[in-house]
């Protein structure tokens, strides 16, 4: 065998023991009559002593050859380390080496690979298989593996069924774009790669499987950010006979038990708010509710007050910054210019100190008393030694552009703590957003979505006011996941498509084996899907998931690591029936 124990498990307790040990070495010491060689496997560090008066000879100057990252098996005595480390779990001890084996040489890798490494982000990416050498990424992977298996058991204990859908699907026109496979049999046809296993899994609630998951990859050819990427993985939920309440009420409780197992941390009841309230409190509808500056909407107190830039617009509305009242006119003025760019959009803002002796000063003086600003600080709930940001335009634009300065404020002021988690569910949903360019009716969500029963009548005559019987769970700021109960009958499934601006014929090609479904006896059903990638990330305390994922794209959607996505030779275009000429 390679090993009798790994590098971490040995302590006092073994000494005098003959052990075997396999590993890569981190960092050798040659102090010309005795080398300390630390050797590192997926669980930590032991170090190994070559003493000239203790040490086979040999052994001994074969000790002097080695270079980082060799790989290497020794046998040898565990002994008690005189220089003790109390920083390791196997600092108490060494290992006194007989035997030594190179298993393997190695170039000198590209970075240091230690926790606080001199590689960029390109070069660790190039050769990600050392990266995970480190701490930081094997620790990360080791955590997602954590949080999967207590998925796994959370859900199994409840009676859910693990089953794979297919990943060679028909490509649909709704959502993102999709990755597309070319099919060698069936000439000039393609399969899609999955954005989500949606109708396989509605398919087994008509085939009896009352509660399926599965932890599943996904693939949308969108733009990246540092969140996303074009293959990433759900975990995707579905059950029958349930209402909202029963579905929010089982992943609640699934988050509840990951924190408490993951993170050592109790949850009560998590608050569920509106779409239309997360809207109109913070602008956004994954709002962050670890701190407070709530929108104050300020229309009836600062219109009409000859201030022609308010008295314009659609919205006038403010947030108060807590103890931002000190802020010089210098930082002022870089928030200013922070709001203006084109990321944001804004195209000014006005402020407010709220002095501590309960007076204001502002931007806007010549136009607004103290009246007028005591009521801007009642509508802000700003408190003496706060700071208010006012901006005014089209309401929706307005609201994005002061939930992007709530953000970016909360993190200059260190109100997003990573060790802080407050979750709760947005429900309410329009089912409906009109596309102001095409003029036609979008899914929020998806086609099969159900509306709300008592908005159904609306459909004909409002349909953007119905609201979908969906929801999606937002932690720290990020929508971790989203789900709806499902239309489960033919002819509302039909009416959803016609509102959708499907044709009966576009209908049936593209859907028509989930409507031929519905006709056999589907139960009422619905589902849910966390992103695991995110949540695993927002867990670990991290605002991005590439440490999280073992093997990821850069933000150009390649892999630099093995060159992908890269051509294809003419003779497998030729088998695709790819014309060449075409690409």
């Amino acid at each position: 065998m390679y090993r009798s124990h790994n590098c971490g498990e040995l302590n006092a307790s073994n000494i005098n023991t003959e052990v075997t040990l396999a590993g890569w070495v981190q960092k050798s010491r040659d102090k010309g009559f005795m080398n300390w060689v630390d050797l590192r496997d997926r669980y930590g560090i032991t170090q190994l002593i070559f003493d000239e008066s203790r040490t086979d000879k040999t052994v001994f100057e074969l000790a002097k050859t080695l270079g980082r990252e060799f790989v290497i098996q020794v046998k040898g005595t565990v002994i008690e380390r005189e220089a003790k480390n109390k920083n390791i779990p196997t600092g108490e001890i060494e290992i006194l080496v007989s035997e030594l084996t190179i298993l393997n040489t190695a170039l000198t890798p590209p970075f240091t690979i230690e926790d606080e490494t001199d590689g960029g982000e390109d070069i660790r990416m190039k050769y990600r298989y050392l990266d995970i050498r480190r701490n930081p990424v094997k620790n990360s992977l080791l955590f997602r593996h954590k949080v999967a298996m207590e998925v796994r058991k959370y859900l199994s204990d409840l009676d859910f069924c693990e089953v794979e859908t297919p990943y060679l699907i028909k490509s649909t026109p709704e959502g993102a774009r999709d990755f597309v496979v070319p099919s060698r049999m069936n000439e000039g046809q393609f399969y899609a790669l999955p954005q989500s296993p949606q109708t396989f899994k509605q398919l087994l609630m008509v085939g009896g499987m009352d509660k399926y998951f599965q932890i599943v990859k996904c693939f949308r050819d969108e733009d990246l950010r540092a969140d996303r990427q074009p293959e990433f993985t759900q975990i995707d939920c579905e059950m029958a006979f349930v209402e909202q309440e029963d579905i929010l009420n089982v992943f609640e409780g699934l988050t509840r038990h990951l924190l408490k197992e993951i993170k050592g941390i109790e949850v009560d009841k998590f608050p569920r708010i509106t779409y239309d309230y997360a809207m109109k409190t913070y602008g956004n509808d994954k709002p962050d509710i670890r701190f407070g500056m709530k929108f104050g909407e300020l229309n009836e107190f600062a219109q009409h007050k000859e201030f022609p830039v308010f008295n314009s617009a659609e919205l006038v509305v403010g947030i108060a910054v807590p103890g931002a009242g000190n802020y010089t006119r210098k930082e002022i003025d870089g928030l200013i210019d922070w709001v203006k760019r084109p990321q944001v959009g804004a195209s000014g803002m006005v402020y407010v100190k709220c002095n501590e002796d309960g007076t204001y000063k502002s931007s806007v003086d010549k136009f607004y008393d103290q009246d007028d600003l005591a009521n801007w600080a009642k509508a802000t709930e700003a408190n003496p030694g706060d700071m208010i940001f006012v901006l005014s335009g089209p309401a929706n634009k307005t609201r994005a552009q002061l939930s992007a300065l709530r953000m970016e404020l909360a993190t200059r002021l260190g109100l997003r703590k990573p060790e802080e988690f407050a979750p709760l569910w947005v429900v309410d949903f329009p089912l409906l957003e009109l596309d102001e360019e095409s003029g036609r009716y979008h899914a929020m969500h998806h086609p099969f979505t159900s509306p709300k029963p008592e908005d159904m009548a609306l459909l004909e005559t409002e349909p953007g006011k119905v609201r979908a019987n969906a929801y999606d769970m937002v932690l720290n700021g990020n929508e971790i996941g989203g789900g709806s109960i499902r239309i489960h009958d033919k002819a509302t499934q039909q009416l959803m498509f016609k509102y959708l601006g499907f044709t009966e014929e576009e209908a049936k090609a593209q859907f028509g084996f989930l409507m031929d479904a519905f006709q056999f006896g589907a139960p009422p059903h619905g589902g849910l899907a966390f992103g695991l990638d995110r949540l695993v990330a927002i867990l670990g305390g991290q605002e991005t998931i590439r440490d999280f994922i073992a093997f990821p794209k850069n933000n150009s959607g390649r892999d630099v690591m093995i060159d992908a996505p890269a051509a294809i030779d003419d003779a497998q275009l030729k088998e695709l029936h790819i014309k060449i000429d075409a690409i």
